[in-house]
């Protein structure tokens, strides 16, 4: 009968290599998630790029609109105060 170290070193040896096969999946898994991860961050502050330049530009067109009104209310006093 052979030794129990005979038996169990291989077994052992190829256990270590199923892990290592293992953990290299995993790790690879887990390289393309965090690229995807980095991909929708990037897509998360490019939209919120986008909505604060949205705001502002509201803003901006919303301040010209009331100083175009204000203009008008002002010319239709002069006009009401001729009258």
């Amino acid at each position: 009968m052979s030794e129990a170290s005979d038996m169990i070193l291989p077994l052992l040896r190829e256990m270590r290599a199923e892990n290592t096969q293992h953990f290299n999946a995993i790790e690879t898994r887990l390289d393309r998630m965090d690229a995807r991860y980095e991909k929708i961050e990037a897509q998360l502050v490019s939209f919120r790029h986008a909505l604060t330049a949205d705001s502002l530009m509201s803003k901006l067109v919303t301040g010209d609109f009331e100083e175009r009104i204000e203009a008008l209310e002002g010319k239709t006093g002069e006009f009401e105060g001729r009258r």
